[in-house]
């Protein structure tokens, strides 16, 4: 990694290239959503009472049950898992948990229970043991194309395993499944040794063909009683968890993720010229930035993109805590913010592009270094525009947009619409030395 007089260009070089450039007003708009999240004090028993949705009436008491946790930010992830622990307690069960997160974490055991602990999860917090390795064993492999079928090898000699992830839709495929328990135990469950063995044949059979195959043949071989699925509002909050038996295991997950794709947030316009974003992470997306948001997938192998939204330029300012540095699909920006190459983390940025096939993803975009640099270069390359037409968005991220700072054609096309709601008037953008000044909106 360079210093940042190697890498990131001077805001003076980048104004001075770009000419006179007239900046958009910025007003607030918020998003419209009917929602009807689980409060919190509810978490942990709505998440018992999925554990006893499972087919546990065949295990008996006092046995070995392996919960898998992933790396992802998924809201209440804390209460979630301590209901299910809780509760397998109760029943008479011995939890441990494993992380079931692929090669994330470096792909190191340390470097993933880190991850867990950085989530919330830890062993005081959550009740129970963290057996964290990076060890598979061969559990089978696929009739057809004989692709070796590996699980941590501490879960694979549990009494029973329970994966508790949530349903959503994945950014580099469109299938019947997608984000979830199936991926979970795919490629979460299989490490970064099964992980990468997904990814590498994915690039001809593809994960919608994939991973119902290997979740069908894993459901057979392995004491898998079934998942804890949780379902999240536009708004990231907790609206739905349901105990999902191996019976019908594929067909339910399909159906949530339908739901899930239905109240997802997007950006609620089809055509946007620029996109700030304040941040990326693999806590907001496995690509850091989710590609069904931003409707750009250049990293996938033989899968189409998303139609729309279609964003001319996207600057993207920093990386959030919880990533570590991973600027996994940081590629999909047209300019990055210095910020995000003093927080890369190269290795493992690396080793999670190696392990998903995607090594375009990690391409770092021009870097600039500051604020009004990157919003002028990004302006300034979309052709000529009018302040008061141009159509730019800054957005916390791609899981936040509840609440976000539009330019004045937008305020405008806002006021005429049910499902938004104008917060703010649009007053000039101020900077301080060259940065924004006005904060981040994440207040949802």
């Amino acid at each position: 990694m360079g210093s940042r007089s190697e890498l990131a260009v001077p805001e003076e070089t980048v104004l001075e290239a770009c000419g006179e450039t007239e900046l958009p007003e910025f007003g607030v708009v918020e998003q419209v959503w009917d929602t009807n999240p689980i409060s919190a004090d509810r978490i942990p028993d709505r998440a018992g009472a999925a554990v006893e949705e499972l087919a546990l009436e065949n295990v008996p008491e006092g046995s070995e049950v392996a919960v898998g946790v992933g790396s992802r930010g998924i809201a209440n992830l804390p209460l979630l898992v301590r209901g299910v622990i809780e509760r397998l307690d109760d029943l008479g069960y011995e939890p441990f948990i494993f992380p079931a997160m692929g090669s994330h974490g470096g792909a190191t055991a340390e470097g993933q229970r880190e991850m867990l602990e950085s989530l919330g999860i830890t062993e005081e917090r959550v009740g129970c043991e963290i057996q964290s390795s990076m060890e598979v064993v061969q559990v089978g492999e696929t009739p057809d194309r004989g692709v070796p079928v590996v699980a941590d090898a501490n879960a694979a000699a549990a009494d029973a395993i329970l994966p508790v992830n949530r349903v959503k839709p994945h950014t580099d495929f469109d299938g019947t499944v997608e984000s979830g328990l199936s991926k979970m135990m795919v490629i979460g469950m299989g490490k970064q040794h099964g992980a990468k063995i997904a990814h590498e044949w994915a690039v001809d059979w593809s994960f919608r063909n994939m991973i119902p195959e290997i979740t069908s043949q894993l459901l057979d071989v392995l004491p898998i009683v079934g998942g804890v699925a949780i379902v999240e509002d536009q708004h990231d909050d907790t609206t739905h968890i349901e105990g999902i038996r191996p019976d019908g295991f594929l067909d339910r997950e399909a159906e949530l993720l339908e739901t899930a794709y239905e109240i997802m947030p997007k950006i609620p316009f089809d055509t946007v010229d620029v996109l700030v974003l304040d941040r990326q992470g693999k806590d907001i997306s496995g690509q850091g930035l989710d590609t069904n948001i931003i409707g750009r997938r250049p990293f996938a192998i033989n899968e189409s993109e998303p139609d729309l939204p279609d964003i001319k330029r996207i600057f993207v300012r920093g990386l959030t805590e919880t990533t570590h540095g991973n600027a996994m699909g940081m590629g999909s920006a047209d300019l990055v913010h210095e910020d995000i190459v003093t927080g890369l983390n190269a290795p493992d940025t690396l080793i999670n592009a190696i392990t998903a096939s995607t090594i375009r993803g990690v391409r770092l975009p021009p870097a600039v270094e500051t604020d009004r640099s990157g919003l002028v270069a990004a302006l300034s390359t979309i052709g000529v525009i009018d302040p008061e037409d141009v159509r730019v968005i800054r957005a916390v991220d791609t899981m936040h947009l509840g609440r976000f700072y539009a330019s004045q054609a937008l305020v405008k096309e806002s006021r005429e619409r049910d499902d938004l709601r104008v917060i703010d008037e649009p007053e000039p953008i101020e900077f301080e030395d060259g940065q924004f000044a006005a904060p981040s909106l994440h207040n949802e």
